[in-house]
């Protein structure tokens, strides 16, 4: 009689990075100090410093895309990487230091919990004891999304924008096929819904950015940043979407998707 196989998850932290030289090494140490079992890939967007080279001197596999593609084109890119290598999860976690790796284990713990769902966000609203220093323009964008997405799923939403993620094997699939290029963490909970998978949030410390440059900083990015947001949700609810099965292999490698 075959006996069950003890070999563990393998886990894959992508981590998108865009210009992002001085904060770089500090957020691949503490991921190895608190999260040992995640391998790493720093996917570069183009950086015009040395991003890349401070990853490739703390022995992390680095990702170079040849022009800037935005948050979601790189974070895609690392979607497809994680299926050709048949990781069975994917962390999501900022280069800026805005994500804590030791809550990394109250995201594995929800994914495989009673309820089963296949992706954990990260909360910085979830909770009283954590207080996240942002700007009050900053959490007004972030509660009215969160109250939109809310009402369009018919369940509540804190914290939409969170880029601090866990997925699952269905979930990278998902998101190897087709994942929102610009700003996509809002989206993307709709795309979830819309393919009928699952998803939950747990509360978690954050940080503000350690270094280097928001993309939405600004008035006037942040107001583009909120408009183009919307118009995805209103053209994303509108959209039919073909319903794919998460579980078929991505049709179109990391090397022809760049």
């Amino acid at each position: 009689m075959a006996q069950a196989s003890t070999q563990r998850p393998s886990c894959l932290a992508i981590i998108p990075a865009y210009n992002e030289s001085s904060t770089i090494g500090d957020v691949i140490r503490a991921l190895r100090q608190h999260a040992p079992r995640f391998d790493a890939i720093v996917v570069d967007d183009g950086s015009t410093d040395a991003t890349s080279e401070v990853a490739r001197g703390l022995d992390v596999c680095v990702l170079r895309v040849p022009f800037n593609l935005g948050v979601g084109g790189a974070v895609q890119a690392g979607f497809l990487y994680a299926v050709e290598n048949g990781y069975d999860y994917v962390a999501q976690v900022d280069a800026d230091g805005q994500h804590d790796p030791r809550e990394l284990r109250k995201l594995m713990a929800a994914v495989d919990g009673p309820d089963r769902v296949d992706m954990v966000c990260g909360s910085r609203f979830l909770t009283n004891e954590y207080k996240y220093p942002a700007p009050v323009s900053r959490r007004t964008g972030i509660h009215i999304f969160a109250f939109l997405l809310s009402r369009m799923l018919s369940r509540p939403i804190s914290d939409p924008t969170s880029g601090f993620r866990l997925y699952n094997r269905r979930a990278i699939e998902l998101f190897a096929r087709d994942y929102p290029h610009d700003y996509p963490e809002v989206e993307a909970v709709l795309m979830l819904h819309h393919h009928r998978l699952r998803m939950r949030e747990v509360p978690v410390k954050m940080y503000l950015r350690g270094g280097g440059r928001s993309s939405i900083r600004g008035s006037g990015k942040s107001a583009y940043y909120m408009i183009k947001v919307l118009l995805a949700l209103a053209v994303g609810l509108a959209r039919k979407r073909p319903l794919v099965d998460p579980s078929d292999p991505a049709p179109v490698s990391a090397e022809h998707q760049l």
